[in-house]
């Protein structure tokens, strides 16, 4: 219970105060032509498939960029490599789910849990491909996720918008930002109360002061959610292993809970050069 009555009064406390705040994504906006870039196979659709769906339906152009190859995720229990074309399949049906084409969907192959070691060969082809498609929306995950692909994507994106002289909008996406409170325990009873707190309140503040646009996705949940499912390796055990953990194993169900809310939010801000 006491998890429970710290938790659910935080949430609806910093969910009232960040939609106050919001921005609603402009519809106009919808028609812009957009390059997603997704550290892992699965990100695109946890963190922005909903926008991504949204935008295809009003016929922008969009394109998907896979940072890594995802091979390591349960490498302890499959050969990388067959993991690594499973989640590539994954990907493109996913991708389909959401209405991007295989021919817009790129696989850079980086080794998964190894960009942040790859940054400057991974920047030099980002900028190959920002200055083929010349996008006027860039999405990437958000520059404090906490995973190391998920900040190195940002990172080599950042640096490599900078270096081709595109004057482009970036959206940030939270993925593993989420889990923490109040939108999930994530080992509360581990941890004392006083740095709890104080962690708690740095974080909330991050998510009111950066995360001040959001797009309406509540009528396209269902085909987000069916575009998450073709991410069968992140969903549901492919071999009977406990070993095995998927998303909706992480905080027992809560941070999967976080990205069907009914609407996606991001940090935005335009980088002109």
């Amino acid at each position: 219970m006491g998890n429970l009555s710290l938790k659910i009064p935080g949430r609806w406390l910093y969910k009232a105060l960040m939609d106050s705040s919001m921005i609603q994504y402009e519809k106009y906006n919808l028609e812009r032509s957009t390059l997603v870039f997704s550290p892992h196979p699965d990100d695109e659709t946890l963190g922005c498939g909903g926008t991504i769906i949204r935008k295809k339906q009003a016929g922008a152009d969009v394109k998907i960029v896979f940072m890594t190859d995802g091979s390591t995720s349960h490498s302890h229990l499959m050969p990388a490599n067959k993991l690594k074309a499973i989640r590539a399949s994954e990907a493109l049906a996913a991708a389909q789910k959401l209405g991007v084409e295989a021919s817009d969907v790129i696989f850079l192959e980086v080794k998964d849990g190894t960009l942040a070691n790859h940054q400057d060969a991974a920047s030099k082809r980002v900028v190959e491909i920002i200055l083929k498609y010349l996008p006027e929306e860039i999405f990437i995950p958000y520059y404090q996720d906490g995973i190391s692909d998920h900040n190195a994507t940002n990172t080599v994106v950042v640096s490599a918008l900078k270096q081709s002289g595109l004057n482009a909008t970036v959206y940030e996406y939270p993925i593993w930002f989420w889990n923490q409170w109040p939108w999930t325990d994530c080992g509360r009873e581990s941890q004392k109360l006083l740095p709890f707190l104080q962690d708690s309140l740095r974080s909330g503040l991050r998510f009111l002061n950066d995360f001040r646009c959001s797009v309406y996705i509540g009528d396209v949940l269902e085909l987000k959610r069916t575009a998450l499912e073709q991410h069968k390796s992140q969903m549901v055990r492919l071999i009977n292993n406990s070993r095995w953990l998927t998303l909706g194993d992480v905080s027992k169900g809560e941070f999967l809970k976080c990205f069907f809310q009914e609407t996606e939010i991001f940090y935005r801000y335009k980088i002109e050069v």
